[in-house]
């Protein structure tokens, strides 16, 4: 179903690149548009997981830098029947996590040193169940192409602009609608049907990876922590790279109020809510495998990965 899914949502991006190639341009320009597509389409499947993990600065860690947090991905992967993916750390004070890569046997999931430091154990395998899930839905190759061609969408809107509003363009057979159309309504329709796509899986996701840890109420607790801090903790990497917004377990540009169809993720309290029902109807409990912290023992910090600044020890912090 999944696979059917993504090839409609290419399908209808790469239709819509089209036909704002075809207002620009006439014909000539709807094949323009069309190649461009899909060089773009084959680029961000090969390259999409390195774009956004550089983006990040994100590091890769293992057994050796990062024990707890790499054993935690590792008895998760088991759990959900997925090769084991690569682990990253990023230096942000934001507690954010993301997954990324083409498919399972090719993918990377991301936490931040800011979600080490905010969270509990459990709470880190909720939140990483979350992202396996991501990985195992094929979700995070969708999305990567879908804010490509929205983002392409969005710039062949402003070549509009250019090219067709500021002179006579005889190849626009729609003239001066055309040019608007181009401009506002491809745009625009590209971007709302790319978070309706986001917040549909968030929500798959969410119950998904309460299956893969065991316990809904690990990743409910985990969303609260993160939404608070995602709200009061800026992150500028992400600022600078606003696209990859919808790849974050939360929202890491503003706290999101509602769901709306402008928001690029469900509203936190409506997942929680999904979630708690879950533990309700009888999910409540850990049953898989995960090995997390002794309770008794919660103080522990990031692990020194060499992750900051100028190589330095990234900052420290409680998993309470």
């Amino acid at each position: 179903m999944n696979l059917v899914r993504t090839a409609m949502l290419l399908a209808f991006m790469t239709a819509l690149f089209m036909f704002v190639g075809f207002l620009i341009g006439g014909r000539g320009g709807m094949m323009i548009a069309f190649l461009i597509a899909a060089g773009m389409n084959f680029f961000s499947y090969w390259n999409s997981d390195r774009m956004v993990l550089s983006a990040y600065r994100a590091q890769e860690v293992d057994e050796r830098n990062a024990p707890e947090f790499f054993r935690i991905v590792r008895d998760l992967a088991r759990n959900a029947g997925l090769p084991m993916p690569k682990v990253y750390l990023y230096d942000n004070p934001q507690p954010n996590a993301f997954a990324t890569g083409r498919n399972p046997e090719n993918a990377a999931v991301a936490a931040s040193t800011g979600l080490l430091s905010a969270l509990s154990p459990e709470e880190v395998a909720g939140v990483m169940a979350h992202e396996l899930a991501h990985i195992q839905n094929r979700d995070t190759l969708t999305m990567t192409i879908t804010a490509t061609l929205a983002g392409a969408i969005s710039m062949l809107g402003n070549f509009a602009f250019f090219f067709g509003g500021n002179r006579e363009n005889n190849n626009n057979p729609f003239g001066f609608v055309g040019v608007l159309l181009a401009m506002i309504v491809a745009p625009l329709a590209a971007m709302l049907v790319q978070m309706a796509i986001s917040r549909t899986r968030e929500y798959s996701a969410d119950r998904r990876g309460a299956e893969i840890c065991g316990d809904p109420l690990w990743l409910a607790s985990a969303l609260g922590k993160i939404a608070r801090g995602a709200a009061h903790i800026p992150n500028y990497d992400a600022e600078r790279n606003p696209a990859t917004a919808h790849m974050f377990i939360i929202n890491p540009l503003s706290g999101e109020r509602m769901d709306n169809l402008f928001s690029t993720h469900p509203n936190t309290e409506n997942r929680i809510a999904a979630l708690q029902e879950m533990a309700g109807n009888g999910m409540n409990g850990s049953t898989a495998t995960v090995r997390t912290a002794n309770p008794s023992r919660r103080s522990r910090s990031v692990p020194n990965t060499g992750i900051g600044r100028g190589g330095s020890q990234p900052p420290k912090g409680p998993w309470s």
